[in-house]
């Protein structure tokens, strides 16, 4: 699979977003539209952008008992999104109702990746507000392993292990990387970090981008400067 880099257009309005996306020119990059756009501006959002020739990656991040998640994403797959995704803690039996919900008459789906833990989520976090003991790669391969036995295209987890994703469950396992930062940029609330360059060597699939991009004097620049460091 090719790499890719994805923007987070994690936006509050419409008018926002294609603000945005109109300083791209005829450049049409791969776009995340997240939970803030999608509650602002609803489903027409993603038909509107996916028109303009966007790849999309919905990110929902549903987790739910496995009947809701089930037909939450059969509405989902209507939408004709590229990559839609939920949490894995949500269980085995939740991801492949999911997979269910997401499959057309036809065969064909959007990927479906599942989260593993927040890129926002440090072990200390985990231990002391989840109350989960197990070293925080251990619980990432763990929920990987899961999502891969549930039949699921990959998931999203920190740069830091998608090496180690791929070691567990394939080199065709998506890993899916937030949580990037240019080597001399501000890693805001990001916890577990690395670089365009660095999340490539270390073998992840897509990366992730939001402020970096979204947040730049030249967005356009910015993100050939992301493609440049990690597609090429």
């Amino acid at each position: 699979m090719n790499r890719d880099v994805i923007i987070a257009c994690d936006f509050a309005s419409k008018e926002e977003v294609m603000t945005f996306l109109n300083r791209f020119g005829d450049e049409r990059p791969f776009v995340k539209i997240g939970m803030e756009l999608y509650y602002s501006a609803g489903p027409d959002i993603v038909r509107e952008i996916k028109e303009r020739g966007h790849k999309i990656f919905l990110d929902l991040k549903l987790h739910d008992i496995p009947n809701t998640v089930k037909k939450s994403m059969n509405v989902l797959s209507r939408l004709g999104v590229d990559m839609t995704n939920l949490h894995a803690a949500g269980t085995i039996a939740m991801m492949e109702a999911a997979i269910e919900g997401l499959t057309r008459p036809d065969g064909t789906r959007p990927l479906l990746i599942a989260v593993t833990q927040l890129t926002s989520t440090g072990e200390d976090r985990m231990r002391e507000e989840l109350l989960i003991d197990h070293p925080i790669d251990e619980v990432v391969m763990h929920y990987a392993a899961n999502a891969k036995k549930a039949g699921l295209d990959g998931v999203v987890c920190s740069p830091l292990e998608a090496g180690k994703v791929h070691e567990t469950c394939g080199k065709q396992f998506i890993t899916v990387t937030p949580g990037v930062r240019f080597a001399d940029g501000d890693i805001g609330d990001q916890v577990r970090v690395t670089t365009p360059a660095k999340a490539k060597e270390i073998g992840s699939d897509f990366i992730v981008v939001g402020r970096p991009i979204t947040a730049a004097a030249d967005p356009l620049a910015a993100y050939k400067r992301c493609v440049e460091e990690f597609c090429k």
